[in-house]
């Protein structure tokens, strides 16, 4: 009894400690309440697509629109925001991916509403980078682990609660509903940006005056173009896997269980909820032991929980490989942006973080395209087998030819990154 209400006493005061965090309104409020939003359109978006049109392969390029849009969006808005205000430039990006999913309520064509997912992801595009960019420059690279695991812990939160709320609204009402929804919650995140003005940190300010952030991604590059693209390569992979899984969870649980809208929901939220289980634990690995150690078996374990997918006969199945896939997801939390932090410069800094979510983006767009192509081309099952093959394909990349990029206490990381 006196432990119970020693370690509830412990959870509340880290709760305030978080609610008191100087970058609480101007980055990780922001972050949950964008993640709730996906969450919300998440399990609803293949169901929608899968209305619209019969081929899977048109079902996988509209889930993979938004990616598509940050694809060609990352690079020349990176540009851009490294001479913008970085909360500025969140608030824009959310605002453009609202207005493309709100406009999918009334949407009755696969074209147009391709055209509008990709609205969406130029918006994501420019949250993204202004938001890896921002979080970089306000904290210490030995920090960073923690900093953006935790980020990846408020986006595991929204993904956790979101889903079923879609598969809620979708399943008691209408299957688009959840679209209005994810705009509303959008305007609250533009909102609390715009009120976060005093808690904004002035160290990012002062870091992205002295560090020429609008230098060319040709300078930022140099002397780190070979690690750069093998890098790229793992990052792609454990990607293709991660943005496959949003696409395949759905179809499969409609398309091969017949499952309802809201028990797909449940499942999706099943699944971000393992992920919550580790995230903090891999922001303290990442941040004491190193970004290696959390990023192969991550990766592995997502790809061997997207393998066991056509395994499953049943709602019970289906939930226990989406929590293996969530604890895959939720042991890499952040680990991604925390290795494209740890590998930027600090001169052209914006410019290869925008390289790097472009990189990102290549992964997030593929991923959905393969399960689509694969799944009509041959069968839904080798879909999932060829995402989990990436997964795993990432692991090894990853363990065998990418350095351990965390800064050993007294000295330098095994490559100099910065």
């Amino acid at each position: 009894m006196g432990n119970d209400i020693f370690m509830s006493g412990k959870l509340v005061s880290s709760i305030k400690r978080f609610l008191k965090h100087p970058l609480f309104l101007s980055f990780y409020l922001p972050s949950f309440l964008v993640a709730l939003a996906w969450g919300v359109r998440t399990p609803v978006l293949p169901l929608y697509a899968n209305n619209l049109t019969a081929r899977y392969s048109l079902v996988g390029i509209v889930v993979a629109g938004a990616s598509l849009g940050t694809l060609i969006t990352d690079l020349p808005a990176a540009n851009y925001i490294g001479r913008m205000d970085r909360r500025l430039a969140m608030a824009l990006g959310i605002g453009l991916d609202a207005a493309g999913t709100l406009a999918l309520f009334w949407i009755d064509s696969v074209w147009l509403a391709i055209l509008l997912r990709f609205l969406g992801g130029v918006g994501h595009a420019v949250f993204s980078i202004a938001r890896h960019a921002y979080i970089t420059d306000a904290v210490r690279v030995e920090m960073r682990g923690r900093a953006l695991s935790l980020m990846g812990g408020t986006l595991r939160a929204g993904l956790f609660i979101g889903p079923a709320i879609g598969g809620i609204i979708a399943d008691r009402f209408t299957l688009r509903l959840p679209f209005v929804g994810f705009a509303v919650i959008s305007l609250f995140a533009i909102a609390v940006i715009g009120l976060s003005k005093d808690q904004h940190e002035p160290q990012a300010s002062q870091l992205r005056k002295g560090n020429a952030d609008d230098v060319s991604l040709r300078h930022a590059l140099k002397g780190r173009l070979g690690l750069f693209t093998i890098a790229s390569l793992g990052n792609i992979l454990v990607m293709v896997a991660a943005a496959g899984e949003s696409l395949i969870l759905p179809l499969w649980g409609a398309d091969q269980l017949m499952l309802s809208a809201e028990q797909i929901g449940w499942a999706v939220s099943l699944s971000s909820a393992f992920s919550l289980l580790l995230f903090y634990p891999a922001g303290l690995l990442m941040d004491r032991v190193g970004r290696k150690p959390v990023i192969v078996p991550s990766a592995i374990i997502l790809g061997v929980g997207l393998g066991l997918l056509p395994l499953t006969n049943g709602f019970a199945g289906f939930l226990l490989a989406g929590s293996l896939i969530g604890l895959g997801y939720g042991l890499g939390s952040g680990a991604i942006l925390v290795l494209g932090s740890d590998l930027s410069p600090k001169a052209g800094r914006s410019a290869y973080l925008g390289a790097w979510r472009w990189v990102t983006d290549v992964g997030s767009s593929g991923g959905p395209v393969i399960v689509g192509w694969v799944a009509e081309v041959l069968a839904l099952p080798f879909a999932a087998l060829t995402i989990a093959g990436a997964g795993v394909l990432a692991g090894v990349v990853f363990g065998l030819f990418v350095p351990e990029t965390l800064k050993k206490p007294g000295g330098e990381s095994e490559q100099e990154v910065n």
